[in-house]
């Protein structure tokens, strides 16, 4: 994975270069051991630098920094890791202590650090701070430590970080294109310092995970994605960028707060709000054609018709629509095979009708046509509930709230007339007896609750649940309680990690962690 970085020989062996403004680039086969340079091969001279020859690794920049720059710059640092002669040609002596010190040592003294402090927020902002001193270092330990580090930069610690963002702000990391900036976004890219992005994950900040409209502050999203398509994908930490379009907040509560970093307005909406969304598009693409696009956590009135509008013009893609989509599938796909019953006779009730929600059920009615199941049987297969009940026959049974508040176009086509509009989940468990549990509704945890189980448990011998809400403390239920309800007989995949359960007989069951981590980085 480091050798599609590349290194200067002459400059620090970290696996990343830098600044625009001060580098050259230069062409021709890279070479790397253990993600150093061979300082003994005569393919490396004085002066030059190797880069791949293969052409979606694109070319290397040569940094030109000495001294308490290298030392300043995250992506060229890599603490006490530079060999003596490095610190010679680079004027480091003095600068560090004595002690050279490998990468594997370093990041063994991070992992005693993290281990030794039990809040999983600090922890992140140890994270955060070594993020923002040597990346070298991040990035090795992140790859070395994946499955005890990804809940601390990703989900479900993420969330945390994101309402904490502007009280623990430091070291600012990516670009904000703020409404304030608008007819300028041509220009701002330009401030971007690398030449080279392949991937540029972007969100408004208006739902993030299930903490609802956080504004400016949702940047710590694109952050923590972002560090996983560099660990996961092996894309070159400078290759990425993290983006936050600050068109204001309808939080008020963050407007009226002092540590609040972004734009202290209401959100643009109509008209403003997708001419600000196709400049950005326009400027980004016009500075780097080749990239790809992630939106990440747009509320759903924002989300699909962005996706509609952009998806056959530009390199990009949801997150939320198909990202989640995408391992939502995969994880029903196993559950059947699990179970037993083949996908096209599983029947679906799915609490959620956002953004993710309505992605996972297309994405599974997708594959359910696949196998030869014509769309409307396939989607009559589904329920989907809003929080004013199942989207159901107008027929005014209890109120038809969903038909009252109105069906947006991206909702209308889930409407299910064998059940009336508003029913209660419990009731349409009751009467639709689905053989899956979808939970993406992004609300406080607990509803998928006991009597729910219990009943669905009762209808199938291997029930599917899958509390997909993140972070932890917005699952729809817990592993230990889909298990304990259903006797040990569901099939359970979750959204934010969970450990072991093991039940009242002795038994040890394992859940599965469906999230759209496993996805994005190998899109990019």
């Amino acid at each position: 994975r480091t050798a599609e970085w590349g290194v200067s020989s002459t400059r620090p062996t970290s696996c990343w270069p830098h600044r625009r403004a001060r580098a050259r680039v230069v062409d021709g086969p890279e070479l790397l051991l253990n993600g150093r340079a061979d300082m003994s091969s005569p393919a490396l001279d004085a002066w030059s630098v190797q880069s791949s020859s293969v052409e979606s690794r694109g070319k290397m920049l040569v940094g030109e920094q000495k001294g308490m720059d290298i030392m300043n710059d995250p992506l060229l640092n890599k603490g006490m890791a530079f060999s003596v002669s490095e610190r010679d040609r680079l004027h480091l002596h003095g600068l560090l202590p004595p002690k050279i010190e490998d990468l594997e040592a370093q990041c063994e003294r991070v992992m005693r650090k993290l281990r030794a402090e039990p809040d999983s927020i600090l922890k992140n902002l140890q994270m955060q701070e070594l993020h923002d001193q040597n990346e070298t270092v991040f990035h090795r330990v992140l790859v070395e430590h994946m499955e005890e580090l990804a809940p601390l930069i990703y989900t479900p610690t993420v969330g945390h970080a994101c309402e904490q963002f502007g009280s623990d702000f430091g070291r600012s990391r990516g670009m904000y294109f703020s409404r304030q900036n608008r007819g300028d976004f041509s220009a701002l890219v330009r401030n971007w310092p690398h030449d080279e992005v392949h991937v540029l994950c972007v969100t408004d900040g208006s739902r993030v995970l299930g903490l609802g409209d956080l504004g400016a502050h949702g940047m710590g999203i694109p952050i923590g994605k972002l560090a996983l398509y560099v660990a996961v994908g092996g894309i070159a930490p400078h290759r990425v960028m993290p983006v936050v379009l600050d068109v204001g907040t309808n939080n008020e509560a963050l407007r009226g707060d002092t540590d609040y970093l972004g734009v202290r307005e209401p959100r643009l909406d109509g008209t403003e709000y997708f001419d600000l969304v196709d400049e950005f598009m326009a400027a980004v693409f016009g500075r780097w054609p080749r990239i790809v696009v992630q939106f990440e956590d747009f509320a759903t009135p924002k989300a699909f018709p962005l996706l509609a509008k952009y998806r056959s013009k530009y390199r990009c893609f949801n997150d939320d629509i198909q990202g989640t989509g995408c391992v939502a599938l995969a994880g029903v796909m196993a559950a059947a095979r699990q179970a037993g019953t083949p996908l096209t006779e599983l029947r679906f009730v799915c609490t959620g009708a956002g953004a993710a929600g309505l992605g996972a059920c297309a994405q599974i009615v997708n594959a359910m046509v696949e196998q030869g199941m014509a769309r409307h049987e396939a989607m009559q297969r589904f329920v989907v509930c809003t929080s004013q009940g199942a989207i159901g026959k107008h027929d005014r049974v209890h109120g038809s709230p969903n038909h009252a508040r109105g069906l947006s176009c991206d909702r209308a086509p889930w409407q299910n007339d064998t059940v009336s509009d508003g029913t209660s989940l419990h009731m349409v468990i009751r009467s639709f007896r689905p053989s899956c549990l979808l939970g993406l509704a992004g609300q406080p945890s607990g509803i998928f609750r006991e009597d729910l189980i219990r009943e669905i448990a009762e209808m199938h011998p291997a029930p599917i649940l899958l509390p997909l809400s993140n972070p932890t403390t917005k699952a729809e239920c817990t592993p230990a309680q889909a298990y304990e309800w259903s006797g040990g007989r569901a099939i359970v995949a979750t959204g934010s990690p969970f450990g072991k359960v093991t039940l009242a007989d002795g038994t040890t069951r394992i859940p599965s962690q469906c999230n759209n981590m496993y996805v994005f980085p190998g899109l990019g």
